[in-house]
């Protein structure tokens, strides 16, 4: 066989036509401008990289920090100038070759998720709550990432002063990656976003200060559990390509309600196979759970919230629930919106084991962050209530409550890296007893932050679980609002319980101590406190912004 033959036959094959020297080649049209807050976030955290390699170590922190704060501050003004011009209701359309969606629900949680990034990146560069060592201050992270735990090169890396300023970087890749989530428009961008935000959480788990073996215990259960779930993903993703011959998500939307125009000869045997459809569509789904920590996906959670170093807790707690909630109203509304009576029932179990195994298992807690874990599982089952409503209300009460809740969250983390002891944090609740006596500011924060999370009126926590609940009353989801109350009830009584603890307990004498702060974390707590009392006195401003941007475009 000749050369040229060879040559025609592996052209051919790989479906590619050669372009005569005449034929213009179309460049793919990208809208810079539309994408200008992820691509802001992406050039900064490049430039965080750079700064690691050139930057004296010296000035390294500050310059971090100030390039971490101003390069949200950018990307938060270009989501209120996208929103401003009306790319949120009218204009919204599909950028970058169909692959992102820029609209209100797209745009409203990006704006949430970098707010509450700005206040978590706060607590990563406070460095005033442990004791000094060597003359130098320090943050939660390990003086060098590398190093052994209790090794000579820790030991001398702690000696120099050493600090791991890499963590402002890696954090702006993950926001980057949970920015295009849930704006992602096709399957393969979803994934490439899922790993783009998760990589660095798992390393960011890894990084602790004190007790770091726990902490890269944490980081490896995360990193395992987490590469299942991307599997789990991205086999969904081959069985939805195979059922509908796209990874776009309206064209997977046009097959499965039967509007589709051209089928590709080639996918003529699988196209419109409901067993695929049906098994991709639940792999997908299974993905999407593991990230919110929905029951029985939650495994990973109590562990790694507890292990890893609290300002990262914080700010995973909070904004990867966001970003995920977001990729799963999409999935569910744009792309799925024909399975919802097939899925329906699979997601009412979902949710109703979520709300009532968190509440339950939170009762048994005896450290305050594994506490808090249990406590979010069951708020990603309450969450899962309005997303089963499949409603317009549906869709705003979750932005709404996804708003609510992940500012409280950072904000209680921000206070139990306050309660110190000679080990580091103290997070086994009996060193809590009495904290009211000892620092009443403190305990009133934590208490207030509890109520929100319990559900109490007036509060945040209250009008987003009222707006939730009401939208699945609405939808015909009545028995998932019982249960959600009654595991609401359940929940108020750990939170109170703690409360109980700080307040009507004896202090001990060797109890831990309340370190002071600099402002960076008063900031994160006032904001938390702030965002928790104006939204549960004043919210229907609030609730209405959600509404307004509760349409997604296809």
């Amino acid at each position: 066989m000749s050369a040229t033959a060879v040559h025609s036959l592996w052209t051919t094959a790989g479906g590619v036509t050669w372009a005569a020297p005449g034929d213009k080649f179309t460049a793919p049209t990208i809208e810079y401008a539309q994408l200008a807050p992820v691509l802001i976030v992406v050039g900064a955290a490049v430039l965080g990289i750079l700064v690691e390699a050139f930057v004296p170590r010296r000035a390294r922190y500050t310059t971090q920090v100030f390039l971490t704060v101003v390069a949200i501050a950018a990307a938060f003004a270009a989501v209120v100038g996208l929103a401003a011009d009306g790319y949120a209701t009218k204009n919204a359309q599909v950028a970058a070759m169909g692959a992102v969606a820029v609209d209100g629900p797209a745009l409203f949680l990006q704006g949430t998720i970098l707010l509450v990034s700005m206040v978590s990146v706060f607590t990563f560069a406070e460095r005033r709550l442990d004791p000094a060592s060597h003359g130098n201050r320090v943050d939660s992270f390990a003086a060098q990432a590398g190093s052994v735990p209790g090794s000579d090169g820790e030991k001398a890396a702690v000696k120099a002063g050493f600090t791991t300023t890499e963590v402002f970087p890696l954090a702006l890749f993950s926001v980057a990656g949970m920015l295009v989530f849930p704006a992602a428009n096709d399957l393969l961008t979803l994934f490439v976003a899922l790993e783009v935000f998760s990589l660095p959480l798992y390393l960011l788990c890894a990084l602790a200060r004190r007790k770091r073996l726990m902490s890269q215990e944490a980081a490896v259960k995360y990193f395992l559990l987490g590469a299942f779930s991307s599997a789990f993903l991205l086999f969904g993703i081959a069985l939805l390509y195979g059922y509908a011959g796209t990874v776009s998500y309206a064209g997977i939307a046009s097959v499965v309600d039967g509007s589709v125009q051209q089928i590709d000869p080639a996918l003529a045997g699988t196209m419109g196979n409901d067993v695929l459809l049906l098994i991709g569509g639940a792999m997908i789904l299974m993905g999407l759970l593991f990230k919110v920590g929905a029951v029985p996906f939650h495994m990973w959670t109590p562990d790694v919230y507890q292990g890893a170093p609290t300002p990262v807790t914080g700010f995973m707690a909070a904004a990867t629930k966001v970003a995920a909630f977001g990729a799963l109203l999409r999935l569910l509304y744009v792309v799925l919106p024909g399975l919802t009576w097939d899925l329906r029932p699979v997601m009412w179990g979902v949710a109703i084991v979520t709300m009532l195994g968190g509440a339950i298992v939170a009762i048994t807690q005896t450290d305050i962050k594994r506490l808090l874990a249990y406590s979010s599982i069951a708020h990603a089952g309450f969450i899962l209530a309005g997303v089963i409503a499949a409603s317009p209300e549906g869709v705003s009460s979750v932005l709404f409550y996804l708003g609510v809740y992940s500012f409280v969250t950072v904000g209680a983390f921000a206070v139990v890296t306050l309660v110190r002891d000679a080990g580091g944090e103290a997070t086994h609740l009996s060193k809590w007893a009495g904290l009211g006596r000892r620092s009443p500011l403190t305990a009133a924060v934590f208490a207030v932050f509890l109520l929100s999370f319990a559900g109490i009126p007036l509060t945040s926590g209250f009008s987003g679980k009222f707006a939730v609940f009401k939208a699945a009353a609405d939808g015909g989801a009545g028995g998932l609002v019982v249960v959600g109350v009654i595991s609401s009830a359940i929940a108020a009584f750990f939170y109170i319980r703690v409360i109980v603890l700080m307040f009507f307990s004896e202090p001990k004498a060797d109890g831990p101590t309340v370190a002071v702060p600099s402002p960076l974390t008063m900031t994160t707590i006032a904001v938390g406190v702030a965002v928790t009392l104006v939204l549960g006195l004043a919210p229907q401003y609030f609730l209405d912004l959600a509404g307004q941007a509760g349409v997604f475009v296809r």
